[in-house]
This record gives C-alpha cells, sequence and structure tokens, in this order.
C-alpha cells in the first residue's frame, strides 16, 4: 500500500501535520494537495485543535513542486488548479508553525509563508528560484513576501531567485526564529503547547485581525478589531479567563 504523502496526528489541542515525501525531498504533488484538502475538511472550529505544527520527513522541509506533477496536467493552467496548496493552509481557523528543516524553496517556501509562525534550523535555506526557470511563483509567493519582509528585500529574493540562509531569514523578519536541527521539532512543538495553552477563541480571532486587517484601511482594521473582541466578551472562554484570574489559578479554556 502507497504511503500517503500527508500525515497527521492529534496530541491534545495541537495537531501535527507531517510531509511525507522524504525520498522527494517532500516535493509537492496533487496527491499531497488532495491529501491537505481531506485533513482540511476534518479540521473544523470545533475539532478540539487550538494550535497546528507543519513539519516535514527528512532532511528537507520541501524543495518546491515535483517536476513529474506538472506533466499529469495537459495544461498549466489546469495543473495550478490541483498543484495550488498554500490556499488550504492559510484557510486553517488555528495558528499554524512551520518547523523548517534544510531547503524550503520554490512552492516549499511558499507553503512556510501560508503558516503563521516559521521556526527553522540552523542549516535551513529559503529561495523562491523560478525565475531561473523563466517562471515566477505561482502560490502566493509575490504577495506573501513582500508582506512578511517589504518590498525591497522579496523583489530582491524574487527577481534574483538566490537562495538566504537562516541567519538571513532571521535578520528580514522571514522567520521567527532559528534552533539546532535536532531540536527543531521539539522546539516546535513546545511553542505549540505554549500558544495552545492561551484560550483557543481568542488565538483565532487575533489570527483574524491581523490577516484580515492587512487588507483593510486602519479605520475598517480597527472596527474589526473592536467586534471580535466585543464577540469574544460573549464566549465562555471569556469568563473562565477572568473567574480564573480572580482566583490565581490557570484557565481551563474549552472553546466555547
Amino acid at each position: 500500500m502507497k504511503e500517503p504523502s500527508v500525515l497527521f496526528r492529534q496530541e491534545g489541542p495541537v495537531g501535527v501535520i507531517t510531509l511525507n515525501r522524504p525520498n522527494s525531498h517532500n516535493a509537492v504533488t496533487a496527491e499531497m494537495v488532495s491529501e491537505f484538502q481531506a485533513l482540511r475538511a476534518g479540521i473544523g472550529w470545533d475539532s478540539g485543535l487550538s494550535v497546528l505544527l507543519l513539519t516535514a520527513q527528512g532532511p528537507d522541509f520541501c524543495i518546491g513542486t515535483d517536476p513529474e506533477a506538472w506533466r499529469r496536467f495537459p495544461s498549466r493552467e489546469e495543473a495550478l488548479t490541483y498543484l495550488s496548496l498554500t490556499p488550504i493552509i492559510a484557510s486553517f481557523n488555528q495558528p499554524v508553525i512551520a518547523a523548517i528543516a534544510g531547503r524550503a524553496y520554490g512552492q516549499g517556501l511558499e507553503l512556510a509563508l501560508a503558516c503563521d509562525l516559521r521556526l527553522c534550523a540552523e542549516e535551513a535555506s529559503f529561495a523562491l528560484p523560478q525565475i531561473a526557470s523563466g517562471e515566477i511563483p505561482f502560490d502566493g509567493g509575490t504577495q506573501r513576501l513582500p508582506r512578511l519582509i517589504g518590498r525591497l528585500r522579496a523583489m530582491e529574493m524574487i527577481l534574483t531567485g538566490k537562495a538566504i540562509n537562516a541567519a538571513e531569514a532571521k535578520d528580514i523578519g522571514l522567520v521567527n526564529g532559528i534552533v539546532p536541527a535536532a531540536e527543531l521539532n521539539a522546539s516546535a512543538f513546545n511553542l505549540a503547547k505554549e500558544l495552545a495553552a492561551k484560550g483557543p477563541i481568542a488565538l483565532r480571532y487575533a489570527k483574524e485581525a491581523v490577516l484580515k486587517g492587512l487588507d483593510l484601511t486602519l479605520e475598517q482594521g480597527l472596527r474589526l478589531e473592536a467586534d471580535l473582541y466585543f464577540l469574544l466578551h460573549t464566549t465562555q472562554d471569556r469568563r473562565e479567563g477572568i473567574t480564573a484570574f480572580r482566583e490565581k489559578r490557570s484557565p481551563k479554556f474549552e472553546g466555547r
């Protein structure tokens, strides 16, 4: 029986998603996208998951789109429909943390950009090299990278296609932290558990406020923030937070 391209396990409020094509350096295929779609369909608002962690088997996070995947489709237009993966990752209500070992190139970097936080190993490297093949990124790279690191540095990475190392990635704000490779998954999981100890509804609303606010005027963004703030105050979790504070104990959030 063929191994799945994507593995999933739940550890309490943390869901761990693992790219599972190590022999192909986790290159993206249509099957991988399809498995992500099925996974996404099963992770809803009431799934009991507060945080998701995206990891990868093998020495590399993801080196891009599998060349064989393109050849399966009669046109590039059709291929894009079945090979685009970042909209699925970006659609999760829960915060998503990427644990990046080795190379995150091409679509692999685009997957990482669709996550909310990124930790990487000391040996990690990052690139959008499509320009060398006469192409451009297709899965959100030209849009998410400038929003994350600014137009100047993003333009340089996209137009030159050159790779940057972990230290450079940290300096320009592409990753949140760097850890030794042997500690990467444990460090990322500990970060996920730290976030999961917060109120799950508050985590989701905070993510929504930041991401949606980027596409709004300041006035509209402030209104969105206020709306979500007041909506949060109608939840049982908010009442539990206040009660726990008064009783000087850790809150027991239930996502309600």
